[in-house]
């Protein structure tokens, strides 16, 4: 059973000061990885991948002279290792996640129906750090066309739906509930 939690502490254990430069260098080697087809999980896997990936970056030796790249070549070769790589996508994540988190930056996702306009994530960033106290705000946007106008906009676990799709469910919604108060059901004695 992969533990999200487990990997992600055993990266922060193992990086500690170096958590920055370790996760560029993660999130730099996982790219390519991720595209190699086929069976890539177990120790011989875990072992051709070290060599690929040494002999890719030029680092022949242990310990070459990056030590943030080290820690990623022998964090990748581990997920292999223990079959866990396919979940590289969520590690990179939620380890983000934490380093934002304790660099007090906040990210913002928000959806649109269209691409918003320039200078609006500026806007927005700025509108979020005078709210919110934060010190730097990462904002994520996404083309959404499903969303008919408006945005969806999540801060953390804060989620706001102002798209015409989310108000017309909820018109919806509610018209649904009302008709089934009345007594008759809203049929007024019609089909």
């Amino acid at each position: 059973m992969f533990r999200k939690d487990r990997w992600t502490g055993a990266f922060f254990a193992v990086s500690g000061e170096d958590a920055d430069a370790v996760f560029l260098s993660l999130k730099t080697l996982a790219a390519p990885l991720k595209s190699v087809k086929g069976i890539f999980y177990g120790h011989s896997a875990s072992v051709k991948i070290e060599k690929l990936v040494r002999e890719s970056v030029g680092v022949t030796e242990d310990y070459g002279p990056d030590l943030a790249l080290e820690y990623a070549i022998r964090f990748i070769c581990l997920l292999v290792e223990k079959k866990c790589f396919k979940y590289i996508d969520l590690l990179l994540k939620e380890i983000e996640r934490i380093l934002n988190e304790q660099k007090g930056i906040l990210n913002v996702t928000v959806e649109s129906a269209a691409a918003p306009d320039s200078g609006f994530e500026e806007d927005l960033e700025q509108s979020i750090k005078l709210k919110t106290g934060a010190e730097a705000v990462k904002v994520k946007t996404q083309v959404n066309p499903d969303l008919l106008g408006g945005y969806l906009l999540r801060i953390g676990d804060f989620y706001v739906d102002a798209s015409f799709r989310g108000q017309l469910e909820n018109m919806r919604a509610e018209l649904i509930a009302a008709v089934e108060e009345m007594p008759d059901g809203g049929n007024n004695g019609e089909l």
